[in-house]
Formats: structure tokens, C-alpha cells, sequence
């Protein structure tokens, strides 16, 4: 998901956005027997998905983790297939980011990575929290007492669980390839600008991260055993159970997700892309973020709670 050694990377690789209602092209509908037959080829690929069925079409919500186990069993030829016969496909924004916007990095980049004047760790958390991380320094020999706490999750997360190894192919990258080949439109929600990222990154307090760091420690106190059962219960379709997983956990309290402004905008406009997709004819086949599909409130409850009759696993555990 982010790269382990390169912060602007880091960034890109966490900073994944959402956007507007699109205008669909109003392309002839399929009859309904090819939409049944691209929604049984998309469920043969093993990812958790769900169907919305609308009078003009059909919604193929793929539930995507990211960094999906080599040792997970899904079929991602089956979700090519099924993308080359759709008529649009719904992906993740990418952020903007522009040569000033890396050069703010590099001249900010301190605001970014390590904590505001002289503080310390110690000066922010409960002894219990220390407790923890001083643990974590011992264990890894690394010196986290200056890092922001951000830093300091990212690389718990990605170095010393080190969840982002070995993995396989990601729902995203396969549909956007297989659309590609195949010309099939691709819609994206509104970017966010790679300036607007790194201010609220910037204006954000130390404290506003430590529920990451909490997280994050307590993933990687665990041990690599979780990064296998959240891949799979993402296979089983067992959703509560990939919600609850400690690795699932981190990377959703993480910056952007746990943000108080850019999470609220990203689930928003993912709502009001699917929405709109309801409008269109033929099948979309959107790949959204599972944590913000499945989280209480999240995308799957707002659009039911308008209406769309959602098909597919359980999301709630009820």
C-alpha cells in the first residue's frame, strides 16, 4: 500500500480520494441475462462483492483490502472477464500532486515526520502508551522518540509487521488494466490537490494521531498471523471478521481515513458516485476501499438507507 522508504510515496500510497457525481454515458442496456452473466463471472473471482439492481442496470460493488496475501486464493482473471463486458468501471481517485507540491515537502517535510520543537513521545502519551512503544524500540532497536506518530505507525505497519510483502494482485489494479485493453470507460471520483493533502497533514495536532499509533502498535504486537486471517475472511466473505481484524483496524484510524474532514468527504463522494452509477445504463463495476463500504455508517448503510436494495454478504455480523 505505501512505500516503505520514500515519504512522498507514503503518502500517495495512503492518500486515496473519492469524488463527484460523474456524468455516465447513456450506452444501450445489456439484456438482463448478460448483466446476470457478468455479475456470476465477477463473484467467480472469490472477492467479497455486492449488487445493486436499478431499472436501467446493474452496480457491481467489489469490496477491495488492499495488499491481498500471495497465499490468498482468489481468482483475479474472473474480475478481468467480467470488467472487459461492463460498461463503465468506477476506480479510486488518485491525489494531484505538482512540483511545488514537492518541494513544500522537502522544505516542510520536518512537520511531517518528526514531532513539533523539542517534544518527545513521552510529552503526548499515557505511561501505558510509552510502556509500548519503548517495548517496540527495544524489540526492533529503532528510536521512535522524536518521530511523529504517523511515522511511527507507518513504519510499525509496513517494516516490522511488514503486512505489504508477499502480496498479490489488488482488485484496483485489475479492473483498471482489463479496462484499459478493453476500452471500457473509467470514472474517478474528483482528486484531491497533493497541497490541500500536505496542509491538513501539516495543520493536524500530534495528539489527533495517536489512536493510529495505539493501533498500529497493537497490530504489530500481534504478529504477522493477522495479515493471513484478514486475507482470509476477505475470501470467506466473513466481513465482520475483516473489519475486526487489528490490521484492518490500523490502517482505517490511520491519516486520511480517521480524518475528520477527508474521510467525511471521501465516503460522501463515494456515496454520490454510486448514486449516480444508479442512473446509468448496463453494469458498473466500481472496486471501493471495504473499510468504507462495511463500516457502521459507511457506504453500504447510507445506500440503503436510501433505498437501494443491496444484495450480497453480510456486512454488520447481525
Amino acid at each position: 500500500m505505501f512505500m516503505k522508504r520514500h515519504f512522498p510515496s507514503i503518502l500517495l500510497g495512503f492518500a486515496v480520494s473519492t469524488g463527484a457525481v460523474p456524468i455516465f454515458a447513456q450506452t444501450p442496456a445489456q439484456p438482463a441475462q448478460t448483466q446476470n452473466q457478468i455479475v456470476v463471472t465477477a463473484q467467480r473471482s472469490g472477492a467479497p462483492m455486492w449488487t445493486i439492481e436499478t431499472a436501467t442496470g446493474t452496480i457491481i460493488l467489489v469490496g477491495e483490502i488492499r495488499a491481498v496475501p500471495e497465499s490468498t486464493p482468489w481468482q483475479p482473471d474472473r474480475l478481468t472477464e467480467a470488467t472487459a463486458e461492463a460498461q463503465r468501471v468506477i476506480l479510486r481517485a488518485r491525489p494531484r500532486f505538482s512540483p511545488g507540491d514537492a518541494f513544500r515537502l522537502i522544505f516542510r517535510g520536518g512537520r511531517f515526520t518528526k514531532l513539533p520543537d523539542d517534544s518527545v513521545a513521552a510529552d503526548y502519551l499515557t505511561l501505558e502508551q510509552r510502556a509500548r512503544l519503548s517495548a517496540l524500540e527495544a524489540e526492533y532497536d529503532i528510536d521512535y522518540d522524536r518521530r511523529s506518530f504517523l511515522m511511527t505507525s507507518f513504519d510499525l505497519l509496513a517494516r516490522r509487521l511488514d503486512f505489504d510483502d508477499d502480496t498479490t494482485k489488488d482488485a484496483t489494479d485489475v479492473v483498471r488494466k482489463a479496462a484499459d485493453r478493453a476500452d471500457v470507460p473509467i470514472d474517478r471520483p474528483e482528486s484531491f490537490r497533493g497541497e490541500d493533502l500536505l496542509d491538513n497533514l501539516a495543520e493536524a495536532p500530534p495528539a489527533s494521531h495517536i489512536p493510529c499509533l495505539e493501533a498500529a502498535m497493537s497490530a504489530t504486537e500481534i504478529g504477522q498471523d493477522i495479515i493471513e486471517a484478514r486475507g482470509r475472511d476477505w475470501r470467506t466473505f466473513d466481513i465482520p471478521a475483516v473489519m475486526a481484524n487489528p490490521l484492518e483496524i490500523a490502517l482505517g484510524t490511520c491519516w486520511p481515513w480517521a480524518d475528520p474532514e477527508i474521510g467525511e468527504e471521501i465516503r460522501g463522494q463515494w456515496v454520490a458516485m454510486i448514486e449516480g452509477a444508479a442512473l446509468a445504463e448496463g453494469v458498473t463495476l466500481a472496486v471501493v476501499p471495504l473499510r468504507v463500504l462495511a463500516e457502521q455508517d459507511g457506504v453500504l448503510d447510507q445506500l440503503e438507507a436510501r433505498g437501494l436494495d443491496i444484495g450480497g454478504p453480510d456486512w454488520r455480523g447481525s
